[in-house]
């Protein structure tokens, strides 16, 4: 039977604070003692305090409190400097210890970490969550963990609060390779999917026709159901969601993947010019499958 564990959960965001929230509603049935969150915008600790979760003073403190340290971060930089800065968690992690990175970073920073937690006597493990927001707040989400065996035991648990697929991709930085295979597969997806709903209704097809036979055909697809059907149909990109910005950075990721394995990557790097366009003109902080306004501006 596993230990109590105290939980420590640095970056209460957009999939921060509802996977957070599950983890302090549900403790792991049991095996979570305690949550202690931190996060530079007051109010995300403010809702969740009221849920249960305490309130750390600082990322330090989070960590300190903690046996297994979760951050959810939007990128290398955040991960970089809440890591190795003056007051970072490698000043405060102790052995015994295990973090955990849900975000999507580089494989050379996540392999980088777990060279220089381990030699502070504690563990590391990339655990990249995958799907949507919504997915965040169902307690749905999948997530791709790469990180020793007996790790991923432990972890899987405290996870599992907010993910209905928990999967053990391999060694260290396995997890940010698939999600990051997982992203660019999405990315070239919608694109797709944009592409045809633009050249649809130039065409003369209703947009909603088109899609409901996508859908019974053989181009149907996790992008078609969600983003097809919840944002470029209904023409819907809101902000605090999965931004064209992140979207580039993951995109950015992968193909630097594919350098260092001499694989040619066109599609990829297609789809990589229409997010940088759309930040170009101004939608970087828009859901990503508005790059479908870079097709339609074009016509």
């Amino acid at each position: 039977m596993q230990q109590e564990l105290g939980v420590g959960f640095i970056g209460l965001g957009v999939m921060g604070e509802p996977m957070c929230r599950h983890i302090v509603q549900k403790k792991a049935g049991g095996l979570v003692r305690e949550v202690w969150g931190f996060d530079l915008n007051a109010e995300p600790v403010a809702r969740l305090t009221e849920r249960g979760l305490k309130a750390a003073s600082s990322a330090g403190e989070a960590a300190e409190r903690a046996d297994l340290v979760l951050v959810s971060l939007p990128g290398d930089d955040q991960l970089e400097a809440l890591c190795e800065g003056p007051d970072g968690l490698l000043n405060h992690i102790r052995p015994g210890q295990t973090v955990v990175d849900l975000g999507t970073s580089s494989l050379g920073l996540t392999r980088a970490l777990e060279i220089k937690f381990a030699a502070r006597g504690a563990a590391y493990a990339d655990a990249p969550v995958a799907r949507t927001r919504a997915a965040a707040e169902a307690g749905t989400l999948a997530v791709l963990v790469g990180g020793e065996e007996a790790v991923f035991k432990t972890i899987r648990p405290v996870l599992a609060c907010f993910a209905e697929e928990v999967i053990h991709c391999g060694a260290i930085g396995a997890g940010q390779v698939v999600k990051q295979m997982n992203n660019m597969v999405l990315f070239q997806t919608v694109t797709a999917l944009a592409e045809a709903l633009s050249i649809a209704r130039k065409s003369g097809v209703v947009a909603e026709t088109l899609f409901d036979a996508m859908g019974k055909g053989s181009a149907n697809s996790f992008a078609l159901q969600n983003h097809g059907a919840n944002a470029l149909l209904p023409d819907r990109f809101p902000k605090q969601a999965f931004s064209t910005a992140y979207a580039l950075k993951d995109l950015t990721y992968a193909i630097e993947l594919a350098q260092e394995a001499g694989v040619a990557t066109p599609g990829a790097k297609a789809t990589r010019g229409l997010f940088e366009q759309a930040i170009e003109a101004g939608y970087g902080d828009d859901y990503f499958p508005t790059v479908i306004k870079m097709l339609e501006e074009k016509r």
